[in-house]
C-alpha cells in the first residue's frame, strides 16, 4: 500500500472529501472539495474552520511520516485564517525540522482562486513505532515501517 493510499483511506478523510494528491521526501499535497456540510454559514459556503484545519493536520501529518517513515500524531498545531475560504481548498505542507523525537511542518491552504487563506505550524510526534498505540492498531508493521519516501 502506497503512503498515498494510507491516508486517503483514513475514514475521516473520505468523509470530509479530502484527497492527498502528492506525498514524498518530507513534504506533500492535498485537496478538499468544498460541500454544502463544510460551511460555518447556513446562507453561503464559507469553509468552517474546522474543516480548514483538518486538511492542514492531514497533509502535514502524511508531510512527515514521508520522511520519518513512522506513524506521527499531532502534538501541537496553531493556524492563522488569513482570508474565508468560499472556493475549494488546496494545501501544501513542508518539514521544516526533523528532530530525533518531534518535527516541525510548514503547511498553506490555498482556495481554487489562488487566495492563501491559511498558514499553519505543527508539531508531529515522530518515535510513534515504539510499541503499540492507538494509531497502530490493526496496522501491520510492515505497512507502517518503511514509508518514508513513498508516493
Amino acid at each position: 500500500m502506497s503512503l498515498k493510499s494510507m491516508f486517503n483511506d483514513i475514514p475521516f478523510v473520505e468523509q470530509l472529501g479530502m484527497e492527498i494528491t502528492a506525498v514524498g521526501d518530507g513534504s506533500a499535497a492535498g485537496e478538499l472539495p468544498l460541500r454544502d456540510g463544510h460551511s460555518s454559514n447556513p446562507e453561503a459556503i464559507i469553509a468552517h474552520g474546522g474543516v480548514t484545519y483538518s486538511l492542514v493536520d492531514t497533509v502535514g501529518g502524511a508531510a512527515v511520516v514521508s520522511q520519518s517513515g513512522s506513524v506521527s500524531p499531532t502534538v501541537d498545531m496553531r493556524i492563522d485564517y488569513l482570508a474565508p475560504a468560499t472556493t475549494d481548498l488546496r494545501a501544501e505542507a513542508e518539514v521544516v525540522r526533523d528532530g530525533g523525537s518531534v518535527s516541525v511542518v510548514d503547511t498553506e491552504v490555498y482556495d481554487a482562486d489562488g487566495h492563501h487563506v491559511a498558514s499553519a505550524r505543527g508539531t508531529y510526534k515522530t518515535d510513534g513505532n515504539s510499541g503499540e498505540s492507538p494509531w497502530t492498531r490493526g496496522v501491520d508493521d510492515s505497512e507502517v515501517e518503511g514509508l518514508a519516501g513513498d508516493d
